[in-house]
């Protein structure tokens, strides 16, 4: 039985959607069979896996607003064992359209659960908003990843997002765990990457990744090219750390 896991912070710019493409591409070369649930309207992460947003004809907008099969949207990338449901510009608008359906939090989990047993992993890209479509997310995901960037102001969202995701608990989705705090843009030259470090491990211990994931170029080159870096730059230290997060969280996860 697949795990889904979101990765979410209101905060954007922190590295959610590098850190989905890249994630899910090296779960994927760590011979786990992966979904890329795109739920950004932004669609970064569908862009960012080498999908031409402009052709697309069935994304996740139709699966939540016209009740369309998720499985029909399902859409193979160039990594072998990773699979992506896309995201559309129109999504921007489907929090509107979705507020009058019945169980409007549970659409997605809806969706998805059929899916799990096909997928080691769904890892959902959330937009940087706690809307419904974030709730949606956290309601159908069994953990969530909360990418943290190494600044100043990094610890000002995170209590925010902890009480959405506690009233989520209550509410709607009980068994909702936090999968860990990934720090990400870390320069390790810094004196105050270190300190937020350490600020972040010290409330949240065990919770915080031991992988952190380094400044590095070589990243949003890749999502400019349409591939995570493990297709674009192998050796990168950005691939690399991607690579050990992986296996983190397959440890995690045994």
């Amino acid at each position: 039985m697949g795990k889904i896991i979101a990765l979410a912070n209101q905060k954007g710019g922190v590295g959610k959607t590098t850190t989905t493409i890249n994630l899910a591409a090296s779960l994927a070369a760590l011979e786990k069979k992966v979904l890329v649930i795109d739920a950004d309207p932004q669609a970064n992460a569908s862009s960012g896996l080498g999908i031409n947003i402009r052709e697309v004809e069935l994304s996740i907008y139709e699966c939540l607003v016209n009740g369309d099969d998720a499985k029909d949207a399902i859409t193979p990338t160039e990594v072998e064992g990773l699979f992506i449901i896309p995201s559309h510009i129109d999504l921007v608008g489907a929090e509107i359209e979705m507020l009058n359906m019945p169980s409007r939090e549970q659409i997605l989990k809806r969706l998805l659960t059929p899916l799990k047993a096909d997928y080691d992993f769904i890892l959902i890209d959330c937009s940087p908003s706690l809307g419904l479509i974030t709730v949606n997310a956290l309601t159908a995901a069994d953990s969530v990843i909360i990418p943290v960037q190494c600044e100043y102001f990094a610890l000002e969202g995170i209590s925010k997002l902890l009480n959405t995701i506690k009233i989520i608990k209550s509410k709607l989705n009980p068994s909702l765990e936090i999968e860990g705090f990934l720090l990400t843009m870390y320069d390790s030259r810094l004196r105050l990457a270190n300190q937020i470090y350490e600020e972040v491990k010290r409330p949240f211990q065990d919770l915080v990744f031991t992988t952190v994931i380094q400044r590095n170029v070589k990243l949003s080159e890749a999502s400019s090219y349409g591939k995570p870096v493990l297709l674009y730059d192998p050796d990168s230290k950005g691939s690399i750390n991607y690579m050990q997060l992986a296996q983190e969280v397959i440890d995690k996860n045994k």
